[in-house]
């Protein structure tokens, strides 16, 4: 049947080192390889093994750890046991993992199916069994399946595994909604052959919601329809590691034209190859290696504070190598069900052309009803008594209906017209607990009109395939025949029933679907379109239900030829659809119902912030055409006043031109909504034309969107706009889109936590996604642009005083500092000072979400530009020369002094550069500088040898660092570097203020 033997999740690690990890570590592993070749030795090995290693175990310690998680959280997944039917009849339990192709299984009510799966056997007695597919196509509907007549017959499991019957399926492929397959079982009568299809078919990851099934295993692992419309995984690297990328191949370049222009300068003599790699170790201090740790702990601490905020509780930062990212992200492409919605259906309004019936008018309609069917039975009889019931009918004038009457007709349409099945957890055929009762349904909708039906007094009480019964408000009971059901379609977009009443013996034939097909179907009337239109305004879905009576032998002439039709064997479709219209004319219109899809908290709030931010936010959704739109207004994705294009459905690239054209008319002003399959057809022939106009929108709306669409549309906006993506989804369907997306978001609801197991980040509620976006993005990544800048400046400085020191003094590659004082100068004199850089924030967070438009700012990423570093190159030239000049020309008799004096005054600089930088002190930040000094000083005192050696005259002076000279020297120095830099600043911030500055706390 497949391949694949047996059922198991792989475990796929990530990707240890991106571009810049690589490339930086390689460069550091050459220098320090270079210090074992005597005539290219610079300082101590230490320099350049101790933070080469402590990077490097940094960085494989956090990589390390993530994959830890995600191997564990696959062996949960993998070690789950399924019970599996021995050939003796008795079951044992085995590791999902363990399951292969042609086992039979055994699975339990609320249990997850671990394989694709034919349904052999049901615990109900009439072989139907009911699934929630939210894994699958994103949807907590239950949908119906039909085990195999021939094993659903069979007494025990032992005949059913012993039964000798073999299956053919179809080759593995990705189309959840098709299976062509066949069973063969060869008993005494003969051979019996039954066909099978998706009816028959339980996917993996789907939910048994009702009984037990027992189920045959066809497809595993890869090959299920799970995998296969699941995308692999990649590595994904910050658009902040990337920019860094490139400026480090910057400094990298600068590094060796620096290196060769001393040696030009000096002249070509000798092994000047020599010299110029020596130069070029010296320089190396250019391309930070502290940069990599502090940002990997950065990204660590903006993880932790994302993790730890009360505002947002329960979020879990999954990937947090890319925390930043949060704060760059122009589009965001939203799940509908489940993550916009919470897919829980409330009944809001019953509408019956005279009377409006809201949620606080409820308690009317359960008086009609009791009044009505309290009545005797003479006078029920002569409410419900029509002409129709006699087979020979005279023509009588119809009778004006009163409210009270249509009332109680409408409510009677809507507790039969459906497919819902009451299930009871303690089953008893006699006398059902109403209190374990449990509908099941294929439709939210359907679930809430009926659960609305029985909270006003009529009661779906029991129901099979063939016979529905209904709890009257008197207790009675009242039978009806199920005599015909036409199920809904996208095509048709509604529903009917045939029911005759067994008290009675009326046929009757109701019907409901949307307000646009229904309207041409039942009798005129003046106020169908103005309602539908009002209940959609506030976000209802509606539907419109008729009715029409019919004799018996108008039934019987429909019976025939239905019958007939769908015996067909050409065009069976459209001749059984022929006939079901012949009834569809002049039906009794009985009411309009407006449903309510209850929204997640705050959807409203947090989509018009995502606008105000200027994110523009696309909905893929695997639902109808016309609740996508529903809820796209009632979430004010799409405003009431704002033109909506509906794209038509396209077969062929000629139509396909033509209505792109229509659609260039309206934008770019105009939401779009489109069919999955007619995306199909658009991105085949005119991808670019479409994603150019499809950017344009204020909002797009993609419906019956599968999910190898999602994340095909993920990759087509990201590669041909450039922009950065977010998904946000909370079923298995919308994994392939979170790894596509530059960000992954899962919400933890009520379909599972694949997604959110899948994502970068996992949030509870959509409305954390706008102080995830607005605060803690916005921080990090403004936060990681100042911590990499001001870390390159570290370096950019000190090299900038190694050349002049080297220039000075005839291009000799002689070290400046020694070694203690160089890994001194990258780890405890400054790092804590630096690394508290991850706490600035230039705003409060109540000041970011209540102007979302500060974000908006960074779309531009001018925090990190090669305009900024170029300005950081500046002033790193600008200080490092004040430094080097400075100290050469106070340094007095002794160059001693010189180097002791530029040190110092270095590390001030730095420090004073760390207070100039910070936009909001924190209480750490004050401790970092305090403990920082502290532990200079101290070095000052214990390492005064180190602090007054000079290697050009093998000489020192430690009584130097204690006297006037020297501290009146380093003030100066000092103040050369900074103080301009503090004017400027203040000046810029006086005449040119940041627009952050001018808001209010």
């Amino acid at each position: 049947i497949c391949n694949q033997k047996y059922n198991i999740i792989t475990f796929v690690p990530g990707v240890l080192y991106n571009q810049f990890k690589f490339f930086l570590n390689l460069y550091f592993l050459i220098m320090a390889c270079s210090q074992f070749i005597p005539s290219l030795k610079i300082g101590f090995l230490y320099t350049y093994w101790a933070p080469l290693g402590f990077v490097l175990s940094v960085t494989l310690i956090r990589e390390a750890y993530d994959e830890w998680k995600r191997y564990h959280r696959d062996k949960e997944i993998n070690s789950t046991r399924y019970k599996k039917v021995q050939s003796d009849g008795s079951s044992r339990y085995i590791a999902s993992s363990q399951i292969k192709v042609s086992d039979v299984l055994i699975i339990e009510k609320d249990q997850r199916v671990p394989a694709d799966l034919i349904l052999l056997k049901s615990s109900e007695k009439n072989g139907t069994c009911f699934i929630r597919t939210d894994q699958l196509d994103g949807e907590t509907d239950w949908k119906l399946k039909l085990a195999v007549p021939s094993t659903q017959s069979m007494d025990n499991h032992a005949a059913v595994v012993n039964c000798g019957a073999h299956v053919y399926a179809d080759k593995p492929h990705n189309d959840i909604h098709s299976f062509i397959g066949s069973f063969t079982m060869v008993c005494r009568p003969g051979v019996i052959e039954e066909s099978l299809s998706i009816e028959n078919a339980l996917w993996a990851n789907t939910v048994v919601a009702s009984g037990t099934a027992v189920g045959l295993v066809v497809y595993t692992g890869k090959h299920t329809r799970t995998h296969m419309n699941t995308s692999n995984p990649s590595t994904k690297i910050g658009m902040v590691d990337k920019e860094i990328n490139f400026l480090t191949k910057i400094l990298f370049t600068a590094v060796m034209v620096l290196s060769f222009a001393l040696i030009a300068i000096k002249g070509f003599d000798g092994p000047w190859y020599r010299y110029m790699f020596r130069f070029v170790i010296l320089f190396s201090y250019i391309i930070p290696i502290s940069l990599r740790v502090n940002l990997d702990m950065g990204k660590a601490v903006y993880s932790w504070f994302i993790q730890k905020d009360a505002s947002i509780p329960g979020t879990t930062v999954r990937c947090s190598t890319i925390p930043e990212e949060l704060g760059r992200i122009d589009y965001v492409l939203s799940d509908k069900t489940g993550t916009l919605t919470q897919n829980e259906m409330i009944f809001k309004r019953l509408h019956i052309g005279t009377v409006a019936y809201g949620v606080d008018t409820m308690d009317e309609i359960s008086n009609h009803l009791r009044q009505f069917y309290s009545a005797p039975k003479e006078e029920l009889v002569d409410l419900n008594s029509t002409p129709s019931r006699n087979k020979k009918v005279k023509a009588t004038p119809k009778i004006r209906k009163s409210s009270h009457t249509k009332t109680v007709e409408a409510v009677k349409a809507l507790a039969i017209c459906h497919n819902v099945t009451p299930v009871y957890e303690c089953d008893s055929d006699s006398s059902p607990q109403l209190e374990s009762k449990v509908y099941q349904a294929s439709s939210p909708d359907e679930i809430a009109l009926v659960k609305w039906t029985e909270l006003v007094g009529l009661t779906l009480y029991k129901r099979d395939l063939n016979s529905m019964q209904l709890m009257l408000p008197n207790q009675e009971v009242a039978n009806y025949s199920m005599l015909q059901i036409f199920p809904f379609t996208s095509e048709s977009k509604r529903m009917g029933i045939i029911v005759k009443e067994e008290s009675s013996g009326e046929i009757i034939f109701y019907m409901k679907g949307a307000d646009t097909v229904m309207a041409k179907i039942v009798e005129f009337n003046d106020w169908l379109s103005e309602e539908c239109d009002n209940m959609a305004r506030e976000g209802l879905r509606t539907l419109v239900v008729g009715k029409r009576i019919l004799t018996q032998d108008v039934y019987y002439d429909f019976e025939r030829r239905y019958l007939q039709a769908k015996l067909s064997l050409t065009d069976r479709a459209l001749k059984v659809t022929a006939v079901i219209e012949t009834l569809e004319r002049d039906l009794e219109l009985l009411c309009v119902t407006g449903v309510e899809d209850q929204l997640q908290i705050d959807v409203r709030p947090t989509l018009e912030m995502l606008g105000n931010a200027g994110i523009r936010v696309w909905m893929l959704t695997g639902d109808k055409l016309e609740t996508a739109m529903c809820i796209a207004k009632s979430s004010c994705l799409v405003s009431r006043d704002q033109d909506i294009h509906v794209f038509e459905q396209v077969m062929s690239r000629t139509e396909t031109h033509l209505e792109l054209n229509a659609f260039r008319r309206r934008a770019p002003d105009t939401a779009l909504i489109i069919r999955g399959s007619s995306l199909d057809i658009c991105l085949q022939y005119y991808a670019i034309e479409f994603v150019e106009l499809a950017c344009q929108c204020p909002a797009v709306v993609v419906c019956r969107c599968s999910p190898t669409q999602k994340a095909q549309i993920v990759t087509l906006l990201r590669n041909h706009t450039g922009k950065r993506i977010c998904a946000v989804g909370d079923g298995g369907n919308d994994v392939s889109m979170i790894q596509a997306a530059d960000c992954g978001l899962g919400i933890v609801g009520k379909e599972g936590k694949q997604a959110s197991l899948a994502a970068d980040f996992s949030v509870t509620q959509f409305c954390h996604i706008g102080p995830l976006l607005m605060v803690h993005g916005r921080n990090s990544y403004k936060r990681s642009a100042s911590l990499s800048q001001f870390i390159i400046h570290r370096g950019l400085i000190i090299s900038v005083m190694q050349a002049v020191f080297s220039s000075i003094f005839y291009f000799s590659s002689v070290p400046l500092y020694q070694g203690y004082l160089m890994v001194g100068y990258t780890t405890i004199f400054t790092m804590f000072p630096v690394f508290s850089l991850v706490l600035d924030q230039d705003v409060s967070p109540s000041v970011a979400l209540r102007f979302p438009e500060l974000y908006h700012e960074l779309h531009k990423g001018r925090s990190l530009s090669l305009k900024t570093f170029l300005l950081w190159v500046l002033i790193s030239v600008y200080q490092g020369g004040a430094i080097m000049y400075g100290a050469l020309l106070l340094f007095d008799t002794e160059f001693i002094h010189a180097v002791s004096i530029s040190f110092t005054s270095l590390i001030f600089t730095e420090l004073l550069m760390v207070a100039l930088t910070i936009r909001t002190w924190h209480w750490l930040m004050l401790a970092c500088e305090g403990i920082s000094l502290a532990i200079y000083f101290a070095a000052l005192a214990v390492l005064k040898e180190y602090f007054g050696w000079s290697k050009l005259t093998y000489s020192t002076d430690p009584a130097f660092l204690v006297s006037v000279d020297y501290v009146w020297r380093v003030v100066v120095i000092t103040s050369i570097s900074c103080l301009p830099l503090a004017i400027i600043k203040y000046l810029k911030k006086r005449l040119s203020p940041p627009m952050y500055s001018k808001l209010d706390e």
